[in-house]
C-alpha cells in the first residue's frame, strides 16, 4: 500500500495560528488566508477560489509550458465561479519591470488573477497586481523556489539591479503534487538547491547577529526542523518524477517561506549563497547560461558551505583588515548608474580602521564559543553535494555553465551588491579570499 502522509501537517497548524513562537507566544503575521499541498488538484479548483472572493472576473494568468499542464484546467474549471480571460504569456521571459507591465496590461479588465506557474510568473503577476491594488492567487506547477507565499518579489529593474520589491502574497497557495512531479525534474533539483541554503544562511546570520548585534530568530529553523532530513533522504526520488520526493521538497519550501513571515525579513533563507547567484543574474549578461535561482543557490550554498568550514576549523580567529573599497574600480564594472548604488550597499558593511580594531578583538573573544555555537547549525558539505547530485543538480561552477574566472567574480564580489554581512567579507578582509577561491570550480 502506498504511504500515506498528511503534506499539510503543521502547515494547517500555523494557517490557523495554532503554532505559535514559544519565546513571544505570537502567532505567525501570515499574509496569505490559505495554503494547501494536494496529491492533485484537478476537480477542485473552483472550489479552492471560490473563498478568496477575487472577483466576478478573473485572469487566469499561465505561460505556454504551464498552459498545457494546467492552465487549460484551471480555467475551464473556475468558469463555473467567474468569468475568465485566458493569458498566456510568451516563453523566456524573466521577472524585469517589462514583463510586469505586460501583466498589467493583459489583465487590465480583470477583478483579480489566478497564477499558474512557478517563480517567474509568480513574482510578475504578485507584483503586477501590488501595482493595481488587485488580489491574486497561485496555482504551483513546480517545487523550483520557496517564494510562492513571499510579500516580495524579485524584480530586476530598467537599470539591470536585481532587487526585491515590495510586493504582497497571494490570498491563497494550492501546490499540486502530481503536476510538480511531473515537471522537468531539473526544476526540483532547482528547489532543492534553494533549500539547502538553510544551512549556510543560518550561519551567516547567527555569526552577523554575533559579532555585530544585529537581529536573529531561530524560529524559522525551528519550523521546518523536522522535514529537512525527509527531504534529504528523498532527494534521488526528484530525478525519477516521485510524488512522495517532491511532497517532502515542496513542504520544506513551504515552511521556509512561513519562517520568514514569522521573522520579517528574508535573511532565514538569504545570506551569502544568494548574493553569489544574484551577482551571477545581474553581471554575467552574454555569459549567463540560463540557469535558475534555485540551480545557482544550490551550487552557491555548497562555496558558502566550504568557506564557513574553512574558517571555522581554525583554532585562531582570523583578522580582519580595514574593508578596501575601491571605487573607480566598482564603477567600472558596473557602470554609471549601478556603480554608485554597489558602493553605498558595500559600506554597509566596510570596516574603517576603528571599526575592524572593535571586529577584531570581538572575535577573538567570542571566537571558541562562536565555534562551537556554529557547527551544529551546518549541514555536512558532503550531505549537500550528495543530495544535489541525486537530485540531477549541478554542484559546481564548471557545471552551471559559468566560465570559471566569472564564477570567482560572482564569489568575490558578492558582498559589493548587498549590504549583508556574511563569512565572504570575513575571508576576503582577512585576506583568506583569493586563496579559497583557486579550489573552486
Amino acid at each position: 500500500m502506498a504511504e500515506r502522509i498528511n503534506w499539510n501537517a503543521l502547515i494547517e497548524d500555523v494557517v490557523a495560528g495554532r503554532w505559535k513562537d514559544s519565546e513571544t507566544g505570537a502567532a505567525a503575521d501570515l499574509p496569505f488566508q490559505t495554503i494547501e499541498l494536494l496529491e492533485t488538484t484537478e476537480g477542485r479548483e473552483a472550489d479552492l477560489i471560490a473563498p478568496l472572493r477575487l472577483g466576478s472576473r478573473i485572469a487566469v494568468v499561465s505561460d505556454v509550458n504551464t498552459f498545457e499542464v494546467m492552465g487549460r484546467r484551471v480555467a475551464k474549471a473556475l468558469r463555473t465561479v467567474a468569468d475568465i480571460d485566458e493569458i498566456v504569456l510568451p516563453d523566456g521571459l524573466d521577472c524585469e519591470e517589462t514583463t510586469v507591465e505586460l501583466v498589467r496590461e493583459k489583465t487590465r479588465y480583470a477583478d483579480g488573477i489566478v497564477a499558474v506557474g512557478s517563480g517567474v510568473l509568480n513574482d510578475s503577476c504578485k507584483h503586477a497586481t501590488f501595482l493595481d491594488g488587485r488580489p491574486y492567487a497561485v496555482f504551483g506547477t513546480a517545487a523550483s523556489m520557496n517564494g510562492y507565499g513571499a510579500s516580495t518579489a524579485s524584480v530586476t529593474l530598467a537599470s539591470g539591479l536585481k532587487i526585491s520589491l515590495p510586493s504582497h502574497a497571494p490570498r491563497g497557495i494550492f501546490l499540486d503534487l502530481g503536476v510538480s512531479a511531473a515537471a522537468p525534474s531539473w526544476l526540483s533539483a532547482a528547489g532543492l538547491g534553494d533549500s539547502l541554503c538553510r544551512s549556510t544562511a543560518q550561519l551567516d546570520w547567527w555569526a552577523s547577529h554575533r559579532l555585530f548585534g544585529t537581529y536573529y530568530s531561530d524560529v524559522p529553523y525551528r519550523l521546518q526542523a523536522g522535514d529537512e532530513e525527509p527531504m534529504l533522504a528523498h532527494a534521488s526520488g526528484l530525478a525519477s518524477h516521485d510524488v512522495t520526493a517532491v511532497g517532502h521538497l515542496q513542504r520544506v519550501l513551504t515552511l521556509c517561506s512561513m519562517g520568514v513571515c514569522f521573522a520579517g525579513v528574508s535573511h532565514p533563507g538569504s545570506m551569502g549563497e544568494h548574493q553569489i547567484s544574484h551577482w551571477v543574474d545581474m553581471f554575467a549578461r552574454e555569459h549567463h547560461p540560463g540557469t535558475t535561482h534555485g540551480q545557482q543557490v544550490g551550487v552557491a550554498s555548497l562555496v558558502m558551505a566550504r568557506m564557513q568550514a574553512m574558517l571555522l576549523d581554525m583554532e585562531e580567529p582570523p583578522r580582519a583588515k580595514p574593508t578596501l573599497i575601491d571605487e573607480a574600480a566598482m564603477l567600472g564594472r558596473y557602470g554609471a548608474q549601478l556603480g554608485p548604488l554597489c558602493i553605498a550597499e558595500m559600506r554597509k558593511t566596510a570596516l574603517d580602521h576603528r571599526a575592524t580594531e572593535a571586529f577584531n578583538r570581538k572575535l577573538e573573544e567570542i571566537w571558541p564559543a562562536l565555534r562551537r555555537e556554529l557547527r551544529p547549525m551546518a549541514m555536512p558539505v558532503g550531505r549537500m553535494e550528495a543530495a544535489l547530485k541525486a537530485a540531477g543538480g549541478p554542484v559546481t561552477g564548471t557545471e552551471l555553465g559559468l566560465p570559471r574566472e566569472l564564477w570567482h567574480d560572482a564569489i568575490r564580489y558578492s558582498r559589493e551588491i548587498r549590504g549583508r554581512w556574511s563569512f565572504v567579507n570575513l575571508a576576503a578582509d582577512a585576506g583568506l579570499l583569493e586563496e579559497f577561491l583557486q579550489s573552486e570550480w
